[in-house]
């Protein structure tokens, strides 16, 4: 393990499990370190050098303050250039676990010829992939705040556009999205929560940051748990259990068909009844997998070399 420098007093924890080979880079979900994968990323050794992230604000990384300028997507994956710049590896390929998705997006987008190709382990949500048509409430809500708070302190001329992309743009936008959710909550039960749910500092400066990614030029394979298994739902009470299950059934088919149709360098793979952590529920297809996907990523560079 060392700590890496990515910013101004930011050090990321990374952890180098060894290996011969291209390098591939492993990114832990929201909540996770590195550590996440040591029992899963050491078994591509034999043919690559593994290494993972860390991202800022969790585990021994830096913890910036927490909010969104220091949290945003574009940052996270800025990060992890910022790493592969400190380690001189050439041109890995990025495995990304959860809301690594909008990282994999972030760099597959801006920096594609930085990177061999990504992974995307349950990830390919809408930070992922924005869908215009699908729309998504954070990612909208997150834009629409931008605009509002630009609208402070500026002239007439500067506000004018702004107003008219509120108007005509991200509000039109946001009540979609709202509807849409209001229909969704329809089917659960009017019950009020056992207890509150705080989201950490942290975490809400990332969901804050989340933005739009609608094309990403790179090779690309996205594992999508279609449905999830819910094994953790409380059982005592099915009728919310059956909404949460019914609601992931529409929106984890929807997200994957979407991600399907628009990113069509992708190869997707969809995992019925798997758990958000593919990489241990299906261990055996999603190595599979991943190990077809990187040995033609290899044949191919060496059939590119003149």
């Amino acid at each position: 393990m060392q700590l890496v420098q990515v910013d101004d007093n930011v050090k990321l924890e990374v952890i180098d499990w060894g290996g011969i080979g291209s390098p591939v880079v492993f990114l832990a979900g929201l909540g996770d370190t590195a550590h996440v994968f040591d029992h899963f990323a050491p078994k591509l050794i034999s043919n690559h050098h593994v290494y993972g992230i860390t991202r800022r604000g969790f585990g021994l990384s830096s913890v910036p303050t927490p909010i969104a300028e220091n949290y945003g997507a574009d940052r996270l994956g800025d990060d992890v250039v910022m790493v592969i710049k400190a380690l001189n590896l050439n041109r890995p390929v990025l495995v990304g676990h959860s809301l690594a998705g909008e990282e994999l997006s972030s760099i597959g987008s801006r920096f594609p010829d930085k990177i061999a190709g990504l992974i995307y382990m349950d990830a390919g949500f809408a930070y992922a992939y924005y869908n215009i048509a699908l729309g998504d409430l954070q990612i909208d809500g997150n834009d629409l705040r931008k605009k509002v708070d630009s609208l402070t302190g500026v002239g007439p001329l500067a506000r004018k556009p702004l107003v008219r992309s509120l108007l005509q743009e991200s509000l039109p936008k946001l009540q979609k999205d709202l509807e849409n959710e209001q229909k969704a909550l329809q089917k659960f039960p009017d019950i009020p929560p056992r207890e509150a749910f705080r989201l950490m500092p942290v975490m809400k400066a990332i969901f804050e940051g989340e933005q739009r990614y609608t094309s990403i030029p790179c090779p690309i394979l996205a594992f999508f748990a279609v449905p999830h298994h819910f094994a953790g739902l409380e059982k005592d009470d099915p009728v919310a259990v059956a909404a949460v299950i019914a609601r992931d059934r529409v929106d984890s088919a929807l997200q994957a068909n979407s991600f399907e149709a628009g990113v069509p360098s992708a190869r997707i793979v969809r995992l019925t009844n798997a758990d958000h952590y593919v990489f241990r529920s299906n261990e055996r297809e999603v190595l599979s997998e991943i190990t077809d996907f990187l040995a033609k990523l290899t044949q191919n560079a060496h059939l590119a070399v003149p």
